[in-house]
């Protein structure tokens, strides 16, 4: 099967030659594409209030059908049915408007204020008890792990994002530092292969960080690496440091 698009008026209205026959596509605004709705700005709008919409409406069974929960029940019940829908492909859609990024932010507050014994405390309070991080946390620790696996070749590279790693001459950094790429629009500079590299946080990585050898252990080394960072219950922080490159495993 062979396929030839082209445009055939201005109305937003294509033809297609398949199998030697015209096909007439309808333009459309929006398509989901593996559960991600992508819209025709890119900005992921639409996508993101579905999936905010989607959460809340599983916090509300939860809380309508759950009257007595502790901690641990409520943590296991939040990862599984509401955190899931907001952190599932989050390196296509990570939102950079501070709008989308507050959006996201109340759900999770609003689901740690069902337990009573934590209504009284702050929401910082309610992570560390309940032991969750920020999402905006979870959103670069996630590209961080997308990344490691498209160098590592974990991907097939046929379909793969690329990004271009710098030659190794260059002494500063992590082994596999990317080469930074100008970016004249937010949409742009805010897309995957550009937000890992321009927000400098990948190669600001230590060589014992993205030298693991196997997924897993590089989230771990990861997480060690950054344990004492204020973002991981602050949801008003920001990543900062690039630890030690002669820190060790030890």
């Amino acid at each position: 099967m062979t396929s030839n698009l082209r445009d055939v008026d201005k109305s937003n209205i294509y033809s297609i030659i398949e199998n030697n026959k015209p096909v007439t596509l309808q333009y459309s605004s929006q398509y989901k594409d593996l559960g991600v709705l992508i819209y025709e700005k890119l900005n992921f709008r639409e996508h993101i209030h579905e999936k905010i919409n989607k959460a809340y409406s599983m916090l509300c069974i939860i809380k309508r059908n759950f009257n007595h929960l502790n901690i641990q029940c409520f943590t296991l019940l939040y990862k599984s049915m509401v955190r899931s829908h907001l952190d599932y492909c989050s390196s296509v859609w990570n939102p950079y408007h501070k709008g989308h990024i507050q959006a996201l932010k109340k759900v999770q507050k609003w689901a740690t204020k069902i337990l009573p014994e934590l209504k009284d405390l702050s929401y910082y309070d309610h992570l560390r008890a309940c032991n969750l991080t920020t999402l905006h946390y979870r959103r670069i620790s996630g590209d961080m792990i997308e990344t490691y696996k498209i160098l590592m070749g974990k991907y097939d590279t046929a379909i793969s994002p690329k990004i271009e790693k710098v030659d190794n001459y260059i002494t500063r950094g992590n082994d596999l530092r990317l080469h930074k790429r100008w970016s004249r629009c937010d949409l742009r500079k805010y897309c995957f292969t550009n937000r890992v590299v321009n927000v400098n946080v990948w190669n600001c990585l230590p060589n014992w960080v993205v030298s693991a050898d196997t997924t897993n252990n590089f989230k771990t080394r990861l997480d060690k690496h950054w344990h004492n960072q204020d973002i991981i219950y602050d949801f008003t922080a920001q990543l900062h440091g690039i630890g030690s490159r002669s820190e060790s495993l030890n």
